[in-house]
This record gives C-alpha cells, sequence and structure tokens, in this order.
C-alpha cells in the first residue's frame, strides 16, 4: 500500500515537471517577438531533462503492480463495421453506455444476411442508443408482403404473413387482438377515439370542430406512442389528415400493423428529437404512453421538442395523461404552463383502477394551442 501510494506521488511529481518544462518552453516561443525558425533545434538541456523524466516514469510505471495489473486485462474485440462506420457517421453517446449490446449488433458478416436481432435492436433503442448504426448487410423481410394496401384503414383483418413472428410469443394479429384487445382490436381502437362517455373524452369530431370553429386548419400531425395506429386511421379515412404514429415493437409487432394499414410509422423511442422540421405540423398528440413514468426532465425536454415542431396556432393534445394527483399539481401543471398555451380543454378527474386507487392518480386530458407568435 504505501509503495504503491509513494510510487503515484513520484509519478504525479514527474507528470507535473514535464508539464512545467513544456509550457515553458511553449511560452517562451510565443513570447518571442520573431518567428521561430521551424528547424531550430530544441536546447539540449532541455531535451536531457525531459528523456530523464520519461525514463523515470517509464521505470516507476514497470513497477507499478496496479498498472501492470491493469496493462494484463485483454482489450474486448470491437467490430471492424464498427470502427468504420464510426469514422463516417454519428452514433449516439448513449450508445457507449452499452458497449457489449453495440458490439453484439454490430457483429455480423457485411454483404450477407443480416442477424434476426429485433429483440436487441428495441433494447438499444430503448436505453436511448438511437438512431442505431447502419449495417451494411440484407434485412430479413416477410416472404408474402401484401400486393396492395388497404383503401380502408381499418381492415377486418391484418395479413399474418406479413409479419416476420419468430419473436412474439402470438403468432397471428387473432392472438394479438385477443390477448392485447386495447391494441390490436381495430373496431374497440375506433369506438374508444370516437366516444364521449366523459368529460375526459375528447372525440375526435369534436377536436375537428373546435379547430374549425377557431379557423385553424389541421393537414399534418404526429400521434406519439401511437400504437397500432388508429387515431391515424381515422384522421385519415374521414378528414384526409396525415399522421405519423411514433411507435416500439415491444412484445408485438406494432410498427408492422401500422405499415399494413396504410399509414406511416416511425420507430422513435419517447426520448428521441422528432424528426421532422420546425414548425410544420398543426397538431401533436399524446396517447397514454405518455405518463407519469417518464423521468420529468426527459418528459420537459419532449414538451418543448413539440413545440418546435408546432407551427404557430397548432394543437398540442393531452389524451389522459396519467400522474399521482399532487405531481400534476406540484410537476405537470406547472411545467406544461411554461409553454404558455391557451387552454382550450384541461379536464382532471380520478383514475379508478386498481393501481390508480392504490397511487392516487389522475387523469388529466388537455387541448392546448400554441400562441401565432412569441
Amino acid at each position: 500500500m504505501g509503495f504503491t501510494m509513494g510510487l503515484n506521488f513520484l509519478l504525479l511529481l514527474a507528470m507535473v515537471a514535464t508539464n512545467l518544462l513544456s509550457l515553458y518552453h511553449l511560452s517562451s516561443t510565443v513570447q518571442s517577438p520573431n518567428p521561430p525558425d521551424p528547424r531550430t533545434p530544441i536546447p539540449e538541456h532541455l531535451l536531457r531533462q525531459l528523456h530523464t523524466i520519461r525514463a523515470t516514469i517509464n521505470h516507476l510505471t514497470r513497477h507499478d503492480p496496479s498498472t501492470a495489473t491493469t496493462a494484463a486485462k485483454p482489450k474486448a474485440t470491437v467490430p471492424q463495421d464498427l470502427i468504420l462506420y464510426s469514422q463516417i457517421g454519428p452514433i449516439a453517446s448513449s450508445c457507449h453506455n452499452h458497449p457489449d449490446l453495440l458490439h453484439r449488433y454490430m457483429n455480423y458478416s457485411p454483404f450477407s444476411i443480416c442477424p434476426y436481432d429485433p429483440d436487441l435492436q428495441e433494447t438499444l433503442i430503448l436505453n436511448g442508443c438511437h438512431p442505431l448504426p447502419r449495417r451494411r448487410c440484407f434485412s430479413k423481410t416477410p416472404s408474402k408482403p401484401p400486393s396492395s394496401l388497404p383503401l380502408n384503414p381499418f381492415p377486418t383483418s391484418l395479413p399474418d404473413s406479413s409479419v416476420i413472428w419468430n419473436k412474439y410469443s402470438c403468432k397471428s394479429f387473432a392472438c394479438l387482438s385477443q390477448n392485447n384487445p386495447i391494441g390490436f382490436d381495430l373496431d374497440a381502437q375506433r369506438f374508444s377515439l370516437l366516444k364521449y362517455s366523459s368529460e375526459l373524452d375528447l372525440p375526435v369530431n369534436q377536436f375537428m370542430q373546435l379547430a374549425k370553429s377557431a379557423n385553424s386548419v389541421i393537414r399534418l400531425g404526429i400521434d406519439i406512442g401511437g400504437g397500432t395506429g388508429s387515431f391515424a386511421a381515422l384522421m385519415k379515412k374521414f378528414y384526409n389528415v396525415t399522421m405519423l404514429t411514433t411507435t416500439m415493437n415491444v412484445n408485438a409487432p406494432y410498427n408492422e400493423a401500422v405499415a399494413l394499414r396504410g399509414l406511416v410509422p416511425l420507430h422513435v423511442p419517447l426520448q428521441q428529437r422528432l424528426p421532422v422540421f420546425d414548425g410544420t405540423m398543426d397538431l401533436v398528440r399524446c396517447g397514454r404512453a405518455v405518463n407519469r413514468w417518464i423521468p420529468v426532465t426527459v418528459m420537459e425536454f419532449m414538451f418543448y421538442d413539440m413545440d418546435r415542431v408546432l407551427r404557430g396556432g397548432g394543437y398540442l393534445w393531452l389524451d389522459r395523461f396519467f400522474s399521482k394527483g399532487v405531481d400534476l399539481q406540484q410537476v405537470y401543471a406547472p411545467l406544461i404552463g411554461t409553454l404558455g398555451y391557451k387552454k382550450v380543454k384541461w379536464v382532471v378527474d380520478n383514475k379508478t383502477d386498481p393501481s390508480g386507487l392504490k397511487n392516487g392518480e389522475v387523469y388529466l386530458t388537455a387541448l392546448l394551442q400554441k400562441p401565432l407568435s412569441k
């Protein structure tokens, strides 16, 4: 212990001396009124001192047990395509927090079939490693893609042959509809978006009427956490509005379901910057995926990113956002208030399921309009 501390102290002194000598030589060069001739050699006495210090550091390092142990550890092999891609394209900083997963993802044979690893991709993306690095391989696709997209975005069924089911417990859309009716029962989804049974509900037709009465045109929008895309389907079918749907394939093929309905899925997590330009959207809607489980700082950045993409006069729609009642008053309502939006609708009611009763949770449905100018 004492020997190691002594060596560390000598190393520190040697490093400080090296830096001081280098700084002295550099400062004397900068202060010289005439630029030095680049061919002028470094003074011999300075070279001798630097050589002595470096020799001392090398000698001490060879006798430092901790340094020797560290040097003996084998380094993990970095996939060559990861090294190549890092030289030509950006890699998200959070990717470096999960090197083992990233190396697995980039460990493949170039110019051949890509590994089928949707679970690995979802894990990396949900941990902030997004966008994923590009790969030079061919992705697996379903063997029987549909010959055309449905004219009706609420078809009676979706084709099972258009999905690779290997990683899912269900092997058909019928199974998903039975086991996850909220997400894959398209008729139930349509009914829930059109019904009015309490003040928390904001039917699509009522929203469009509110926008029309305010002389606001709704043409383009984003549905954040939109599941299988039923909100986008309604807006397309009845109002000719183009909606993008952000969704993740968590335990089910949500992106494929959106695409099979003739809609546009965006495979991006909630913490990702929205991939559209500033001030181009008329509507941003947040489904139930946006709730109190998102860290407050992440949510704050997300709200301001929604503001970035909304045009002046556009709408931010929070559909049944849930949190603890005290948190809504003390955290979320003030956070939303910093946007300075007009409250077209703001309704709070108790969440009456077992979790809501246990945790004192409430729902918030809010329709907010961005000012024309700030």
